[in-house]
């Protein structure tokens, strides 16, 4: 049995994860959140723990027993990248699943990577900065770096490599999910890594219209 930990429950695409975990018998799931009422009803018989995720107490008691730590949060993320960091080595916890953003190295060429320079601003920064917290960690960590999200019902995507250039303007936040759960069950892949995510074939300029309408600046805010 794999004990996994999720730290930012409510978040979109932690959602779409839980949802593909509890079809997993191999899986036993810890739900961390803020806001209890968020969570969808059918999740409620879960494990679930009240918390911030700067509350290095109440993280440290969350993180430890389990196996993988998979955080999808969104706010001050440097800080709680220090606190789970922290956590994780006291509790002698390795495996952590970090859910960041594109651009944050300037990896996106051309056209793209300078419009998302300008629309996203600071919070690129501090996505680098909590980035760089996590990698300069001992842990066996895999930062996910997804483009622009869509709702669409489909596992559609391809990766990239921490020094690989980023090209795709959109990804299905179900497409995140299905990557995360195949770390979650093949715990050795991609570690001490950081993986752009996006659809195939959807280069271009800038996202579509719609894309752009379902912007990932607030898919976790209220985790």
């Amino acid at each position: 049995m794999t004990k996994v930990l999720i730290i930012g429950a409510t978040s979109k695409v932690a959602l779409n994860t839980i949802e593909m975990l509890t079809k997993k018998d191999n899986v036993d799931l810890t739900l961390v959140l803020r806001n209890k009422k968020k969570l969808p009803r059918k999740y409620l018989n879960q494990k679930i723990i009240i918390a911030d995720a700067v509350d290095y107490d109440a993280i440290l008691a969350a993180v430890k027993g389990q196996n993988i730590v998979y955080a999808s949060l969104a706010g001050d993320v440097v800080a709680q990248a220090k606190t789970i960091v922290k956590a994780m080595d006291g509790a002698k916890v390795k495996r952590l699943i970090w859910t960041s953003s594109t651009g944050i190295y300037n990896e996106i060429p051309g056209e793209l990577g300078r419009w998302n320079q300008v629309v996203l601003g600071d919070y690129y920064h501090h996505y680098f900065l909590a980035a760089n917290v996590i990698e300069k960690s001992d842990l066996d960590y895999t930062i996910l770096r997804p483009t622009w999200m869509t709702n669409d019902n489909e596992i559609n995507y391809e990766t990239t490599h921490r020094h690989d250039p980023a090209t795709g303007t959109e990804v299905s936040r179900k497409s995140i999910a299905a990557y995360v759960t195949s770390l979650i069950e093949n715990p050795t892949k991609d570690i001490r890594d950081s993986i752009g995510i996006n659809k195939p074939n959807t280069q271009g300029d800038r996202p579509r219209d719609e894309v752009m309408k379902l912007n990932h600046f607030y898919d976790m805010k209220d985790c």
